[in-house]
């Protein structure tokens, strides 16, 4: 028999699961994409078990188990709690989960798995402003916090949701900022816009906004692992663990734009690239393109140990 990673709870009579759940995240053809179980409504995960020796190495265990797809470079993201968002263990136990973020390339999955790779914003389409503002926002989200703050019991209870409205999601005033993913997907979660906090309740589905929901609290902790990777592209140069050995630089603004969902501006982005020195020539270029040739470019390897400490900012291109 199986031992996981069940802790009982001295007097209680109830149990606590440790789940590991892991975000692997690529961008392919400059799309951002992430590794899913379950027909894309799960992230690979497993509980933590006697015989793991250590929690990461129980991640990757389940990882290659249900996905074939080995883990290189994996950072651990944050560990949820809450009771209530977890809804296997039901009201007779409680659940720990353990994420992490792992940064790969996307590689085709074995026709016997049901892991599969889907693009992030499938589970968010108010997170991609890469062709302006989504129309959900406006038709959707916008109007649902407006009656959210009206419905605000006294004056100061009204004026704190507007501000954390516009806080969140770029309001009277404020700019958009992409890496709030995890608040603003909180808010609608708070609001009851979200099919998870719907908790299968008939009907409920009719008001919840666009967007594919996740088992569990998958969804919560996809959200978790894009505002950290979003976060640390602007002060270190993760993206190159996800770009091919060679490619152009506009490949390469194509993939931090995905991964942002924000647009950038192209010269000010080349300008950046240069000025860090983050990328050489390679002496050759793309291969079958039109046009004029478009020069290859490969990472600096150095360039991970001189940047670590030294921030940049990312040159957004405003709607």
């Amino acid at each position: 028999m199986r031992q996981s990673g069940v802790i009982p709870r001295a007097g209680a009579g109830h149990s606590v699961a440790v789940e590991l759940v892991a975000v692997l995240a690529a961008v392919t053809q400059g799309e951002p994409r992430v590794l899913t179980t379950h027909e894309g409504q799960a992230l690979p995960s497993g509980p933590f078990e006697v015989g793991h020796r250590s929690l990461q190495a129980g991640l990757r265990a389940w990882v290659e188990q249900q996905t074939h797809h080995p883990l290189g470079y994996v950072e651990q993201l944050y560990t949820f709690a809450d009771s209530g968002r977890y809804s296997e263990q039901g009201a007779a136990g409680h659940a720990i989960s353990i994420s992490y973020l792992a940064l790969t390339r996307e590689t085709a999955s074995p026709p016997d798995l049901q892991a599969r790779w889907h693009g992030w914003y499938r589970y968010f389409p108010w997170e991609d402003h890469r062709h302006g503002t989504p129309a959900v926002l406006g038709e959707r989200i916008l109007p649902a916090l407006r009656a959210w703050i009206a419905a605000g019991e006294g004056e100061a209870a009204r004026q704190a949701r507007a501000q954390r409205a516009a806080l969140t999601f770029g309001l009277d005033g404020y700019s958009w900022n992409e890496d709030r993913i995890l608040q603003r997907y909180e808010l609608l979660y708070e609001m009851g816009l979200v099919a998870e906090a719907a908790g299968g309740q008939a009907g409920a589905e009719g008001l919840c906004l666009p967007g594919v929901a996740m088992r569990y609290d998958h969804r919560r902790i996809l959200a978790t692992g894009i505002a950290r990777l979003r976060a640390k592209i602007k002060y270190r140069p993760v993206v190159f663990e996800l770009m091919p050995a060679d490619f152009t630089l506009l490949q390469l603004q194509q993939s931090v734009q995905a991964l942002a969902g924000r647009n950038l501006h192209k010269q000010n982005f080349r300008r950046l690239i240069e000025q860090q020195e983050l990328v050489e020539e390679t002496g050759e270029v793309m291969a079958g393109a039109t046009g004029r040739p478009a020069k290859l470019f490969r990472f600096r390897r150095g360039v991970m140990l001189e940047r670590a400490i030294s921030g940049s900012k990312l040159p957004v291109a405003r709607h």
